[in-house]
């Protein structure tokens, strides 16, 4: 009788619950400076890619933006000469219950983009695909390292302000 009476004393974990409720291409833009230009020979590409995020809480109760922003770059490795640059804002309306308000930062920006990046993934395949090269898969990106990355540069950034010059 004991051990019921303190699993019934323990508080319960709360039930973490997210929807996504829409999905959508915010704003992009592909250039084909390739097309547009020209370039004369064997293309031997180097491809830069930069994923930027961003959250924000809306006025309806347990609902969050999160926003996943990526530029591509793609240059002759040997010239510079650039082919081409997609920019993407790829947003997700969440609806997210039971995660503390201290873990609500990193869920936003770890598991939400987790959650859409296979729908940017496609996007992006098939507009290089569209745009004349062959289609650019992404890799997996590890958004924990992304989140830890973006928290470590922002605690330089607060010490380098903080001290003296």
């Amino acid at each position: 009788m004991a051990e019921n009476e303190t699993a019934a004393a323990a508080p319960e974990a709360p039930q973490v619950k997210m929807n996504i409720l829409a999905q959508f291409i915010r704003d992009m833009s592909f250039e084909n400076i390739l097309a547009q230009k020209g370039i004369q020979g064997e293309v031997n590409p180097d491809v830069n890619v930069q994923v930027n995020l961003d959250a924000k809480k809306r006025a309806a109760e347990h609902q969050y933006d999160v926003i996943t922003k990526i530029e591509i770059n793609s240059k002759v490795k040997d010239t510079g000469q650039q082919l081409f640059l997609l920019e993407l804002e790829y947003a997700g309306v969440f609806h997210i219950e039971g995660v503390p308000d201290d873990q609500m930062h990193p869920f936003l920006l770890i598991e939400c983009p987790r959650m859409t990046f296979p729908f940017v993934r496609r996007i992006v395949s098939d507009v290089t695909r569209d745009g004349g090269f062959p289609p650019l898969n992404l890799e997996t990106i590890d958004f924990v390292a992304l989140y830890r990355n973006e928290i470590a540069r922002r605690q330089a950034e607060a010490t380098a302000q903080a001290q003296p010059n």
